[in-house]
């Protein structure tokens, strides 16, 4: 079991819980972490700063903390849904299979059977309705997809082109919430470790891939996926995390993942949990969802990913 790591400070600042990551100090750090952040941001000229932040007392759970992030920090970053979606955009389309709608994404479903390996992961996403004043954004589909630890992608990378596995969709819950358990993705060449999702008004919806209200991306903290990358199964993932950061990927380079960073708990042995809050504007329109470089709407692109 991973022993915690003894930090004292962080960008000058005491830590409230010197045993645990930096990503664990409780909502009350990570809200004054994002402010300043954000200050320097507009400074620069990088970004505005966002709708006012709600005050909020206590740590609070995984749940709580990414609702109350959720109301605070804005609507989520468009990006691109990447040349792998697996939404019928580019090519194979798993959100017309029945099945689809699950909770564990870890093996396939209809007439594949492969099993996906790795570090266990939960992932919950708590989605708010920014036109709706911050309010739970309830019956939302959310659909995820991920590489795996050796960073392919089904329905695509070789060797798992016929799977459908770390892909799947759930419907926000009175909380905004959804939860789905997979495992912790790799770290292929060219980017940072990053999870997919796209988000649909309803259940119905989610057959038309222009229909998505925000196409978005997870940022994984550096520090969990060096431990995650000692493990078996994600050697090449240690050399290629070390020639990419936050501030030079493709994706999360203009602000660093500011908005992107998921909070992560846990550790190698019992797997770890990743939270992010969505804020999702459907008075803005979606700018997101473009196929990135690497293939066609055609088919699939050969080869590993690169985007």
């Amino acid at each position: 079991m991973d022993e915690p790591t003894m930090h004292e400070t962080y960008e000058g600042r005491r830590l409230p819980r010197p045993r645990e990551e930096v990503v664990d100090q409780g909502l009350g750090f990570d809200v004054e972490t994002l402010l300043s952040r954000r200050r320097v941001l507009q400074i620069l000229g990088l970004g505005a700063v966002s709708a006012g932040l709600v005050a909020c007392g206590g740590s609070g759970g995984s749940t709580g903390t990414a609702a109350a992030k959720a109301k605070a920090l804005g609507e989520i970053p468009d990006e691109t849904a990447g040349p792998y979606p697996g939404d019928g955009s580019n090519g194979p389309d798993v959100l017309e299979q029945s099945g689809i709608v699950r909770r564990d994404v870890r093996s396939s479903f209809g007439a594949a059977n492969g099993v996906a390996e790795g570090v266990p992961m939960t992932l919950e996403l708590v989605v708010a309705d920014l036109a709706n004043g911050g309010a739970p954004f309830e019956g939302v589909a959310v659909y995820v997809w991920h590489c795996t630890r050796e960073g392919g992608y089904s329905m695509y990378s070789p060797g798992v082109e016929d799977e459908n596995f770390l892909r799947g969709v759930q419907i926000a819950d009175a909380d905004g919430r959804v939860r789905f358990r997979s495992i912790f993705p790799a770290c292929y060449s060219g980017r940072w470790p990053h999870i997919h999702f796209e988000v649909y008004p309803d259940r119905r919806s989610i057959t038309d891939a222009g229909k998505a209200i925000a196409t978005s991306q997870v940022a994984l903290p550096r520090r969990v996926c060096r431990r995650v990358y000692r493990q078996a199964g994600y050697e090449q993932s240690v050399s290629n995390l070390a020639q990419v950061s936050l501030d030079s990927d493709s994706v999360f380079g203009d602000d660093g993942g500011a908005d992107q960073l998921a909070t992560v708990r846990g550790n190698v042995r019992k797997g770890y949990r990743v939270a992010l809050a969505v804020g999702v504007d459907t008075a803005t329109k979606p700018a997101g969802g473009e196929a990135a470089a690497g293939g066609g709407p055609g088919g699939p692109p050969p080869g590993f990913p690169t985007p």
